[in-house]
């Protein structure tokens, strides 16, 4: 019977079946979806156009908002189109490769933003905590070695999931209830042995954000303790707004992401469709405010982007 179950060599391709329960209203989802992936794009990009103009802002702290915004811009793009696709003209299909590919790249790039905001938590670390050796210790050529090293942790680590997927045999029934090739969705496809996948799935996610919030932590207790050690409020004001931005975008990230994977994982009492809102909401509203957010808190940032769009 078990052999029944399970295709000849495994599926041609999955079904993206888009947001179950919900597949009359797919039309009128896709208009937010739309919405949000455009000031994505435009955001990020430009942040990207002004950071690489103006030679004032070739400087640590911009290159790693360039870095955010590649990030931001890969994640956004992996979901979206293939989302349109499914809510538009019903392209549903998608091969087991290109699935494992975009699986892949999902989570590659998700890692990397994780390191991302690592490395600003240590600029962020340096320049209140030494600001007199804030120019020796970051230099662009080291946040450009740091932004590597988090490069390729992601890929290492995340390379094995749809390597170990690749080996399984799966159902029959190729219906993804998602609107994208998540590890875990793709994990309940087979009705092989699973526990490796799983394993790995769940350490790899300890693994990234495990150590990268206990870094982000240990980094913003060591500037707590900096900033208590100064007598004046307004020196305090002035260090911890310099921090106010990259808290707003990593409370955003972090919080969106636990609270997505969890729900996948454990909250087997929540609907499908709040549960792939959710993980979509994830990958789209934190690329969208991420430019916003550092637009509005960087002074810098945000008269270079005013003199730019004034000429338009």
């Amino acid at each position: 019977m078990a052999a029944s179950n399970l295709t000849p060599s495994g599926p041609s391709a999955f079904i993206l079946n888009g947001i179950p329960g919900l597949e009359a209203a797919h039309i009128w989802i896709s208009i937010p979806f739309s919405v949000f992936h455009i000031i994505t794009l435009l955001g990020n990009f430009m942040v990207l156009f002004v950071v690489s103009k103006e030679q004032t802002l070739h400087k640590p702290l911009f290159l790693l908002l360039c870095m955010l915004a590649l990030t931001d811009i890969g994640g956004s793009t992996c979901v979206v189109p293939k989302a349109l696709c499914i809510f538009w003209f019903s392209f549903k299909d998608i091969t087991v490769d290109g699935c494992l590919t975009q699986m892949f790249f999902l989570h590659a790039v998700a890692a990397t933003q994780s390191a991302v905001l690592v490395t600003m938590a240590f600029d962020r670390y340096v320049a209140i905590c030494d600001p007199l050796r804030y120019v020796t210790i970051l230099t662009n050529a080291r946040i450009t070695k740091l932004g590597l090293v988090g490069l390729i942790r992601a890929v290492l680590l995340v390379l094995p999931q749809p390597l170990l997927l690749r080996r399984l045999p799966f159902c029959a029934n190729r219906v993804i209830p998602h609107t994208y090739c998540e590890h875990m969705a793709v994990v309940k496809m087979s009705c092989g042995d699973t526990r490796v996948n799983r394993t790995y799935g769940l350490m790899t996610a300890l693994v990234i954000i495990g150590s990268d919030l206990t870094l982000i932590g240990l980094s913003y207790g060591l500037i707590i303790l900096a900033v208590l050690r100064i007598s004046s409020k307004k020196a305090h004001r002035k260090a911890l707004n310099t921090c106010t931005a990259h808290i707003c975008v990593m409370l955003l990230s972090y919080t969106s992401y636990l609270f997505s994977a969890l729900t996948h994982r454990f909250g087997q009492d929540i609907a499908a469709h709040v549960h792939i809102l959710l993980a979509n909401l994830y990958l789209l509203v934190p690329p969208m405010l991420n430019p916003i957010i550092y637009g509005v808190k960087t002074k810098e940032l945000r008269d270079k982007v005013g003199k730019y769009t004034c000429r338009m």
